[in-house]
């Protein structure tokens, strides 16, 4: 399952409906957040010492992201929430979320931290 979301020609593509953002035809595209590349990593930074696993980049409206959000913490065993169009996960989940994203057709990969 692949979306496309970018194209050298026409810039920005609304994977709904595979049209420019500005000719898209099913009108959510100013919903989308992200870029299309998910990014996962973990801070612990401003957290109390404990970590979370943050996913960013994806390009998905919020209602998209947020039941995302509910089947990776429930894959998962535990909590999270979408904040500023990023998932976080609580825990270190790098490598199963990064896992659990390919199988559902993302294209997401290991970022810093």
């Amino acid at each position: 399952m692949s979306h496309l979301v970018y194209s050298t020609d026409q810039g920005r593509m609304c994977p709904e409906c595979q049209q420019p953002k500005d000719a898209c035809r099913c009108g959510e595209h100013s919903d989308f957040v992200g870029d299309g590349s998910a990014r996962v990593s973990k801070e612990t930074k401003g957290r109390g010492g404990k970590v979370v696993t943050c996913i960013e980049g994806l390009h998905l409206n919020k209602s998209d992201l947020s039941a995302l959000c509910k089947a990776l913490k429930r894959r998962c065993g535990t909590g999270g929430a979408v904040k500023q169009g990023r998932i976080e996960i609580q825990g270190d989940w790098v490598e199963c979320l990064v896992a659990e994203l390919k199988q559902r057709g993302y294209n997401a990969k290991r970022s810093g931290g």
